[in-house]
């Protein structure tokens, strides 16, 4: 019968030792990555509880809270289609011709705005010519051949722009920011560009050079104007997977002369407006949307309606209101194309400014911004 070597007392001793340091260090292993793991969970909790309320671990929300979009269903979409297929007629004083519009812009001195259409105004003040949310092309689509679609051409078209001293965007929907209009203005490198929180790569990939990104509350200073990132009721998206990821903003835009607001696209809030008024006193003018606003069980948690826009303009203390975001772009919504200015015009006059402080605006047309001021 084969004998099989038996093990020493040494030998056995040893492979006792053995077994317990291979046990020791698989514990010590095991209570390391658990407390790792732990330390990771609580460092993103803390993190978590460290940011602004309106920051998420991977975008933005808005606050106080608003769901920031619906699901809008088929038929929603077939109506947009329909209306960017068969675009409405528009009144022929509407618009400006292009070539008055150049000589009015040039021939009006000192601080002055002129609506270029939908949520682009050129904003002259102190010397500065500032160019509000730009989408000077056809199409506010990602892609150059479908989708809402402009019935009205820009009032000043691109390639005769004034030269930009600065850009602010109020958030990334195509209405807001347009690739074409991007990628084709002059001078890239030196145009200061203002935007809210992630959308500073979507400018350096174009060439500009000079991009600054704000979370709401933060400022910066362009020459003597003062460019601050006020909150809004909004969301963001370029695609289907990107919600959210990128800030959106209001802006007040400060100089010596003039203090003007401008309100890119906003829901209501019973809070956020009249917080924005105590803190930053009266304004000379606020801009503020007046369209895209129905069906409102779609549409109320992104969009303001004509009469809600006043309201912004009382809380918000401004002296004289302008409409924006309206009489451009087909198929955002489902409200007549000609309604809006005309729920503006009474309610503003319904909640105490006179038809002179309410402006509605022809595109292409430019006013000046008076240094001597009504009383609000």
């Amino acid at each position: 019968m084969t004998q099989w070597p038996t093990l020493s007392e040494q030998a056995i001793i040893n492979m006792k030792q053995t077994i317990k340091i291979i046990t020791l260090i698989a514990i010590l292993f095991i209570s390391s990555f658990a407390c790792s793991a732990l330390s990771s969970q609580e460092t993103e909790k803390a993190a978590v509880e460290d940011m602004p309320a309106h920051h998420t671990v991977d975008g933005f929300q808005n606050d106080p809270f608003v769901e920031s979009a619906a699901s809008k269903g088929v038929f929603f979409y077939l109506r947009r289609f329909w209306g960017s297929v068969f675009t409405p007629n528009a009144p022929d004083d509407h618009r400006l011709p292009e070539s008055e519009a150049i000589h009015l812009l040039n021939s009006t001195e000192g601080d002055k705005i002129t609506w270029l259409g939908h949520a682009s105004f050129l904003i002259n003040v102190s010397d500065k010519t500032i160019l509000t949310d730009p989408f000077l092309s056809e199409f506010a689509s990602p892609v150059s051949w479908a989708g809402p679609r402009r019935f009205v051409d820009p009032g000043i078209s691109l390639d005769n722009l004034p030269p930009i001293d600065i850009i602010v965007v109020s958030h990334n929907h195509y209405d807001h920011l347009d690739d074409e209009t991007i990628s084709r203005l002059k001078n890239k490198e030196q145009i200061h560009v203002v935007v809210p929180l992630g959308l500073k790569s979507f400018f350096v990939e174009r060439g500009y050079r000079k991009v600054m990104e704000l979370d709401w509350g933060e400022s910066v200073s362009i020459g003597n104007v003062e460019m601050v990132s006020l909150p809004a009721v909004h969301d963001s998206a370029r695609s289907t997977n990107d919600r959210d990821r990128t800030l959106w903003s209001s802006w007040a835009i400060l100089s010596s002369d003039n203090r003007v607001l401008f309100v890119g696209d906003t829901g209501y809030s019973d809070t956020l407006f009249k917080d924005i008024g105590q803190q930053y006193g009266v304004f000379d003018y606020a801009i503020l949307p007046i369209g895209a606003y129905e069906p409102r069980e779609l549409m109320w948690m992104s969009h303001i309606t004509p009469e809600e826009a006043v309201a912004v303009g009382r809380e918000v203390r401004a002296k004289n209101i302008i409409a924006s975001h309206w009489g451009t772009v087909s198929s955002l919504s489902d409200e007549p194309t000609w309604e809006p200015p005309e729920r503006f015009r009474k309610a503003g006059v319904n909640g105490g400014y006179s038809e002179e402080s309410v402006w509605i605006m022809k595109i292409g047309e430019t006013r000046a911004l008076s240094l001597e001021h009504l009383p609000l």
